[in-house]
């Protein structure tokens, strides 16, 4: 006995899942190029590290509490000095969200933006100096 060829759907379970440290990453080179943040900022045992390992990371001073769909992002960061923070913090939030929805969907529902410090454009140049010497 032949029995007819049904068609069957099956349904695909599918998840689409992201380490913290993409968001944080993604989070940290978007923020890199708003004009106004010098540098995200660590706690005292990330300043440490860098000093022991000789490095920087981009992902220094960034927490994120990454759901399935949304995502909330704290940092600190210095800026410099004579900039607008508030316009800053906006261009910020704005460049973070949208890096995040096309990157990965997640929707940014939260962020938090902690300056930390203010450096004058002279105290950036030494700073390069610094660093270029060592």
């Amino acid at each position: 006995m032949t029995t007819p060829n049904q068609t069957t759907k099956t349904s695909v379970d599918q998840q689409l899942t992201f380490d913290d440290q993409v968001i944080e990453k993604i989070a940290g080179i978007t923020v890199s190029r708003v004009p106004g943040i010098v540098s995200l900022d660590g706690n005292m045992f990330s300043e440490l590290a860098d000093k022991v390992t000789s490095g920087t990371s981009v992902t220094k001073g960034i927490k994120v509490d990454a759901g399935e769909k949304q995502v909330a992002v704290k940092m600190d960061a210095t800026i410099e000095y004579g900039k607008s923070a508030p316009e800053i913090f906006k261009a910020a939030c704005q460049e973070v969200a949208k890096a995040l929805d096309q990157m990965t969907g997640l929707k940014l529902v939260k962020f938090e933006l902690h300056i930390n410090d203010v450096k004058t454009r002279k105290e950036l140049d030494d700073d390069n100096n610094e660093k270029d010497a060592a």
